[in-house]
C-alpha cells in the first residue's frame, strides 16, 4: 500500500545548523503517527519542512504520490494538508466564529462554510457556546480546540499537529487528545502528531516514531516503547 505522506532522506535546518538529517518516514491513510523526542531532536523542524515553511536542503516529500518538496503552504492547504503549529495559532483579536471563517478562507459556497463550522461545533461544543467570544480571551485548552477547528475548516486529508498538549492542564490534555482520536475515527483524517508528553503521545498513536539529534532512531508499535529502559536509550 502506497503512503499518503512519504518523506525520504529529508535534510533541513536553520542557517549553518542541520536539525533534520536524512529522515525517512511513511504515513499511510487513516493512521495516527506520533513523533517523539527531546527538545532539539528535530520534531518541529520536520513538520515545518513537510508543510513548506522551511526549505528542505535535501530529500523529498511526497503527498498522495506527488512531489511537494518546497511547495508553498497555501498550495499544501489547497491539496488537503493542514498544520496546527505550537502556541495555538489563532487570531487572538477576532471572535471564535471569525477565526473559523478565516480557517475556511478558500470556501466560496456559504452552505459548505456553514456545514464545516457545524462540524467543528459538533466536535467542540464549548466553541459553539463561545462563538462570539474573542479568541484571545479563551482558556488555553479552548484556544487549542479553536486552532484545530480552524485547520479542520479546510477538510484536510492530513492533519499535522505540533505539540497540541503544550502548556495545558492535564484534564485539558485529555480532552484535546480525545478530540484527535475522534477526528481520526469519525472522519478518517490521517494525523501526524508531534508530542513531548510521552504518556499522551503514545496513548493516541497507532504508530510511534522517535527522533534523536535529527535522526530517526525508532519506528514501530507504541507498545514496544513500554519498556522504560528501551525508551530512555532512544532519548
Amino acid at each position: 500500500m502506497s503512503a499518503l505522506l512519504s518523506i525520504s532522506g529529508l535534510v533541513a535546518g536553520y542557517g549553518k545548523k542541520t536539525v533534520v538529517n536524512g529522515v525517512d518516514l511513511d504515513v499511510h491513510a487513516g493512521e495516527i503517527v506520533t513523533v517523539l523526542g527531546h527538545n532539539g531532536a528535530g520534531k518541529t523542524t520536520l513538520l515545518r519542512t513537510v508543510f513548506g515553511l522551511i526549505k528542505a536542503r535535501a530529500g523529498t516529500v511526497r503527498f498522495d504520490g506527488r512531489a511537494i518538496t518546497g511547495r508553498l503552504p497555501s498550495d499544501n492547504i489547497a491539496d488537503g494538508v493542514a498544520l496546527v503549529p505550537q502556541g495555538h495559532g489563532i487570531f487572538r483579536t477576532l471572535s471564535v466564529l471569525q477565526n473559523l471563517e478565516l480557517g475556511g478562507f478558500a470556501i466560496t459556497d456559504r452552505r459548505i462554510m456553514a456545514e464545516r463550522i457545524d462540524l467543528v461545533f459538533g466536535l467542540f461544543p464549548i466553541l459553539k457556546e463561545r462563538q462570539a467570544q474573542i479568541g484571545g480571551t479563551l482558556s488555553g485548552g479552548q484556544q487549542q480546540m479553536l486552532a484545530i477547528g480552524m485547520a479542520l475548516m479546510s477538510a484536510p486529508r492530513l492533519l499535522i499537529l505540533d505539540e497540541p498538549s503544550i502548556g495545558l492542564a492535564p484534564v485539558l490534555v485529555e480532552r484535546v487528545m480525545d478530540s484527535i482520536r475522534e477526528i481520526n475515527r469519525s472522519y478518517g483524517t490521517t494525523i501526524l502528531l508531534v508530542e513531548q508528553n510521552l504518556k499522551h503521545g503514545l496513548a493516541v498513536a497507532g504508530r510511534a516514531v522517535v527522533l534523536n539529534r535529527g535522526l530517526k532512531v525508532f519506528d514501530g508499535a507504541p507498545a514496544e516503547l513500554a519498556d522504560q529502559g528501551k525508551l530512555l536509550s532512544l532519548f
